[in-house]
């Protein structure tokens, strides 16, 4: 995501890379589906889209990962990752799964937890309903997607910015949600870094824990990057041995390009082909 504010914080958004007036043209992307989630959780309804890899309609005695995206409307994130998922899947580099994108209704309040810090709380008036979202992930999007499609348990997550904060505060509070995290240029410096600073206990808690986590950081020397570098620092001395991880400075990335710029070879890296499984 393009976005616009006070320091890394979001109050605009739009394609990254793209000039203000190209932004609402809309995007090329793969064939698709969409439908409306009336949310308990949340009190509202949400559209989701979903991409289904070649070959889904046609297998079907097969079973598919899911790979799910916050900032996944149509106007967001959801066609550029849909588009590097579909080709890396047709050129054999990425195992066959579907993409769900959520689309954002008030994007600070699901993405951020709580916040003590005055700044956060001027910055994003509505914020700290992170809880609620991942309930909803949880409660009622996935149990949706097992109800509509054919999946497997396997699930991962990829977003960026405060997507990306979700994400790893996802990581710490619910790991079993996901089996794969994917968090670029995390806004991790939210509520005075709380996360990072809570992560080592949390880590040393789960020493049973079998997942895997990428955090990346682009150019944002003044929030971003020494937050993650902060949390590199303890995976380092606490990650347990069944947490494949892997922290990766992008200074010469902004955070503006470092989504469409990496996602395509983070996602074969991260997601590679595997055999599918049969449905049962």
């Amino acid at each position: 995501m393009l976005c616009v504010g006070l320091g890394m914080f979001l109050v605009g958004c739009a394609s990254a890379g793209k000039p203000p007036e190209a932004a609402e043209a809309p995007e090329p992307v793969p064939a698709h589906q969409t439908f409306t989630l009336e949310s308990a959780k949340l009190k509202e309804v949400r559209h989701i889209a979903v991409y289904t890899p070649p070959g889904y309609d046609t297998a079907k005695d097969t079973r598919f990962p899911v790979l799910y995206m916050p900032d996944g409307g149509l106007k967001e994130d959801f066609p550029h990752v849909a588009s590097a998922v579909d080709a890396a899947i047709r050129a054999g580099e990425l195992r066959p799964l579907l993409v769900v994108g959520v689309e954002n209704t008030v994007r600070r309040r699901d993405m951020t937890g709580p916040t003590t810090v005055a700044t956060d709380k001027e910055a994003a008036p509505i914020s700290g309903g992170s809880d609620a979202f991942r309930a909803f992930f949880r409660d009622e999007l996935m149990p949706e997607v097992r109800q509509r499609y054919r999946v497997t348990e396997e699930r991962a997550i990829i977003g960026e910015s405060l997507a990306g904060l979700f994400i790893v505060e996802t990581f710490f509070l619910e790991p079993e949600l996901f089996g794969t995290y994917l968090a670029l240029s995390p806004s991790i410096w939210w509520n005075a870094e709380s996360l990072v600073r809570q992560a080592g206990e949390r880590l040393t808690a789960r020493s049973d824990l079998k997942a895997a986590l990428y955090v990346s950081s682009a150019n944002e020397v003044d929030d971003i990057v020494p937050a993650v570098e902060r949390l590199r620092e303890v995976l380092r001395v606490s990650a347990p041995a069944g947490l494949k991880w892997e922290v990766e400075p992008r200074p010469d990335l902004r955070h503006d390009n470092i989504y469409r710029s990496t996602a395509p070879a983070l996602l074969r890296k991260w997601l590679p082909p595997v055999a599918a499984e049969t449905a049962r």
